[in-house]
């Protein structure tokens, strides 16, 4: 089958890599893809965000199956112009992707679904907003209702600080939503929806902060790994019983059902699990390595959600190692991120064993040479029998290149593997 990708970053090349893995995929396009996708597959120079521009180009390559890879496409209405021309699209129609583009539907959603989350509020003025801040308390969390490519959210002790960050939103013409804190480690997961049914994939853990040790502002994400041996046992099925499916049901009795990806972010607090946001797509960088254990040919298995058919696939089999992706990032990121250096080293860590590169903000300079395009830059991904083995090759990896005024976080999966990670036992609530 043919198979067109749709999205410029890591997250999409690597469902492009696992995509020319499936014996069952002919061929796979992207659109408008970054250097190191146009290495491995045509790519092709359109709007992402325009539903008739992606149509257009499905239908003209024949495409069996889109994938639409990032939010604002899904948000645009992109897999609604697909589904009316007929094209099996794996991703949510406008009105389902609004799980994430509007922090308080699925707040809505939650509530009519009795999916356990964190307590919230939304504001739309200043007032509105110091009045849950006084509510709930310190640590503060303030998230920018619509999408902000992940770094809406402030966690904060400093209520002037949430009080800013609510004012700029507010500034924006939008409104926030303000939460209790959720304490424990954090847990993503995604879940395969095609509008009935769903299939989970494995757990994963991502580093939203750009510095060691979660320090300083938040970023789309400097890391992540899979599996999670801390994880407790049954975790999987009670996401799926508590919040994937429940969240499905609802969705498809309001007649908007949901097909695609429905990312979970959970927090496993001391006193159960609860959710602490939804997204519509793939998580960006956990995708980079959850996909690299993935046995089952991905092409089968996104068609068979894009088709309202996972109740027919069989179980997903998963390699036996363990995957870490280490992201390099761009000078001055995440506030304005320098572009335009070149990167060097790209083949040498490439040509380590269970080692692999994939590109996220990188493009072809007038030389032919690979530059940095955006703020996130690569994501090295390591395969290793254990989370020690593949945090050395990723970081092996990661040593290979050189970006000027590159940033890396030097401890993504360590306290994992330090066994330090602690789940409290939390009451089912």
């Amino acid at each position: 089958m043919k198979v067109l990708v749709i999205g410029p970053g890591g997250r999409e090349h690597a469902i492009v890599r696992a995509l020319l893995a499936d014996p069952f995929v002919s061929e796979v396009h992207a659109a408008p893809g970054n250097a190191g996708i146009a290495q491995v597959v045509p790519v092709h120079s359109i709007n992402a965000n325009d539903p008739a521009a992606v149509t257009e180009l499905a239908r003209s390559l024949g495409s069996d199956l889109v994938v639409v890879g990032p939010e604002a496409p899904l948000a645009a209405g992109v897999a609604d112009a697909l589904i009316e021309a007929g094209i099996p699209v794996f991703g949510p129609t406008k009105a389902a992707a609004q799980l994430e583009a509007s922090k308080a539907f699925a707040k809505q959603i939650m509530a009519a679904a009795g999916v356990p989350t964190a307590m919230a509020k939304v504001a739309s003025t200043a007032d509105e907003a110091a009045e849950a801040l006084d509510a709930f308390g310190a640590p503060y969390v303030v998230k920018d209702d619509g999408l902000a490519a992940g770094k809406g959210v402030v966690v904060t002790s400093d209520r002037d600080a949430a009080l800013e960050h609510a004012q700029a939103c507010f500034d924006a013409g939008g409104t926030v939503v303000i939460e209790e804190y959720l304490d424990g480690p954090e847990v993503s997961l995604f879940v395969l929806s095609d509008g009935s049914t769903v299939v989970p994939l494995a757990p994963a853990q991502d580093f939203k902060r750009i510095f060691d040790n979660d320090e300083g502002p938040n970023t789309g994400g400097m890391g992540a790994y899979s599996p999670l041996e801390w994880v407790p046992a049954g975790l999987v099925d009670e996401v799926i019983e508590r919040v994937a499916q429940p969240t499905i049901d609802e969705m498809a009795r309001r007649g908007t059902p949901f097909t695609g990806v429905l990312y979970c972010g959970l927090a496993l607090t001391s006193r159960g699990l609860r959710v602490i946001e939804f997204n519509a797509r793939f998580g960006d960088p956990e995708t980079q390595a959850v996909l690299a254990r993935l046995k089952t040919p991905l092409g089968g298995v996104l068609l068979a959600a894009a088709k309202g058919e996972l109740a027919t696939i069989d179980n997903l089999h998963w390699a036996s190692e363990t995957a870490v992706a280490v992201v390099l990032a761009s000078a001055n990121y995440p506030d304005t991120p320098r572009t335009g250096d070149p990167i060097r080293g790209l083949e040498e860590a490439e040509a380590l064993d269970g080692v692999h590169v994939l590109h996220a903000g990188t493009a072809l300079n007038g030389d032919g040479a690979v530059v940095s395009s955006g703020g996130r830059v690569l994501a090295v991904v390591g395969l290793g029998a254990d989370l020690a083995e593949a945090r050395d090759k990723a970081y092996d990896g990661v040593s290979r290149l050189a970006l000027e005024g590159g940033q890396y976080r030097t401890d993504i999966a360590a306290r994992a593997a330090r066994g330090e990670i602690v789940v409290s036992a939390g009451s089912e609530a």
